[in-house]
């Protein structure tokens, strides 16, 4: 499991062990991605990553085992999704899995938001999530059994300065994350989320005052890493999650936890 010394690895639980399933894991920014995808392969699944870039892509292949595939989606361009599922079914017959990590952080006051920012943070997090879901949920949907998790930020809940369209974005994937559910479940299919806080891994454009003041807020008073989200991931990802479905779970240090 991630976050180990080099060479290490996390005993995996017979129950939540993955091998044998295919997954899926689509990006549109941030870090963590091969982190997920790390998770997912040690825990057993076989992953295929989607990416914005060639160079998020080729980020997240390089943190799976030789011989992963993947593919890049531009959410702009209609037939893209289907170009996606048709590379994925070259190489696999099943879904199983599928973990949206759409969280392109984006940070400037209201004021200067243009109209074409707005509609670029909303289609790389929000749009690209129901995109992909819209392809994979009706083939988990034929096949009676699948798990969804989708990641989002804490802001999902939360306010912040300056992060109105960031925050949008994924509350608008938290709401996606609670319908799917919904209306999904007779499928036999559980959709829930992961949210974060402020993470080691990720590039975002805050002043170092600003993150100071933020960790100081935490009540666990430290960034998050990659460690505290992956074995979450997994279990989200079994079978043994079977009772849960439409929930955020926060993995964020207790900064929700504020009023």
């Amino acid at each position: 499991m991630i976050g180990l010394r080099s060479g290490e690895h996390m005993p995996v639980l017979s129950e939540f062990d993955l091998t044998g399933k295919i997954a899926m894991l689509s990006t549109s920014g941030g870090t963590e991605a091969p982190f997920l995808g790390q998770a997912l392969a040690e825990a057993g699944a076989s992953v295929f990553a989607v990416a914005r870039t060639q160079e998020l892509l080729d980020s997240v292949l390089a943190s799976l085992p030789a011989g992963s595939d993947g593919a890049l989606l531009d959410p702009n361009d209609p037939g893209s999704p289907k170009d996606v599922m048709g590379k994925f079914d070259a190489a696999h017959s099943k879904v199983d899995i599928l973990v949206n990590d759409h969280r392109s952080m984006f940070a400037r006051p209201l004021e200067d938001i243009s109209v074409d920012e707005w509609d670029t943070v909303q289609t790389r997090n929000s749009k690209t999530t129901y995109l992909i879901s819209q392809q994979v949920l009706p083939r988990m949907a034929k096949a009676e059994s699948g798990r969804v998790v989708n990641m989002i930020s804490e802001l999902a809940e939360r306010g912040m300065a300056n992060g109105s369209a960031f925050a949008a974005s994924q509350a608008a994937i938290l709401a996606l994350t609670r319908s799917f559910a919904v209306e999904w479940s007779h499928f036999n299919i559980r959709i829930n989320a992961i949210g974060t806080g402020l993470m080691d891994t990720e590039d975002q454009s805050l002043e170092t005052q600003q993150e100071e003041l933020l960790v100081r807020y935490t009540p666990l008073r430290r960034k998050g890493n990659p460690t505290d989200i992956g074995p979450l991931l997994v279990y989200l990802c079994s079978e043994f999650c079977d009772y849960s479905t439409g929930q955020p779970v926060y993995v964020d240090g207790g900064l929700n936890a504020h009023p």
